[in-house]
């Protein structure tokens, strides 16, 4: 009984529940001409915080295998970090497609930002089914800076959008205004999400900013990224 008892233990150990991290797979700003897709550090912070934690990541982007790199800059070691781990390279590089993607596998579904995210998630119903069924079964659903585009269209079984009441935080007009691409991009996120009816909050630019919300967490800018997956831990660990 005593080894039955403590092969029991093992597999619960064993069978910790994975985290979905969701990148974009657009690479053009608009007509400018100018390359985009996700933002490493969007990537590189909340997966350090999460790997080194004990949790296995996945990947999964809209069309699968490699997704377009925004914001590479190797001088940040958590950046390098990730980069070199070839495990996780490997894995980022031949990204998921939705199709391919068992819910059920999940505690937390991760939206990193990067501008391409404000072309491809926000309409993309296979990932915003996904994150339903992640949430519906308990999970967390979360995202940064231009992540949240994917949350925006995400819908209950109750038919209610998934931030409606709740408070949220990404990346602001104020933060679009400054970097010049409020006319560019295809909509602009603050407003969108206050018109699914979020709590929307936010701080001043570049300020890190991240609420949680009835296991939506959110965080305004790339410098919030580290405090997302502080976050997303915190409440794993619920």
């Amino acid at each position: 009984m005593i080894g039955f008892a403590n092969s029991q233990n093992k597999k619960s150990i064993t069978m910790k529940k994975k985290i979905l991290f969701v990148v974009t797979s657009h690479d053009k700003k608009g007509d400018t001409g100018e390359n985009t897709g996700y933002y490493l550090g969007e990537v590189s912070h909340p997966w350090e915080v999460l790997h080194h934690a004990g949790y296995d990541i996945d990947f999964v982007s809209p069309k699968g295998g490699t997704p377009p790199v925004d914001g590479f800059d190797l001088k940040d070691p958590v950046n390098k970090e990730f980069w070199e781990n070839k495990e996780y390279k490997n894995k980022i590089d031949h990204s998921l497609q939705p199709s391919q993607v068992k819910p059920d596998e999940y505690s937390a579904i991760f939206y990193a930002g990067g501008h391409g995210a404000m072309w491809d998630l926000a309409d993309n119903t296979e990932l915003a089914s996904i994150a339903s069924k992640i949430y519906e079964n308990g999970g967390i659903v979360a995202g940064v800076c231009h992540g949240p585009a994917g949350l925006v269209n995400i819908k209950l079984n109750n038919g209610q959008y998934l931030v409606d009441g709740k408070k949220i935080n990404a990346f602001t007009n104020e933060e679009e205004a400054e970097v010049k691409l409020t006319n560019v991009v295809p909509f602009l996120l603050e407003d969108q999400l206050k018109a699914r009816g979020a709590k929307f909050e936010k701080s001043g630019l570049w300020q890190t900013h991240v609420v949680t919300d009835q296991r939506v967490i959110t965080g305004q800018n790339p410098q919030s990224a580290k405090a997302v997956g502080e976050a997303i831990l915190k409440e794993l660990k619920k």
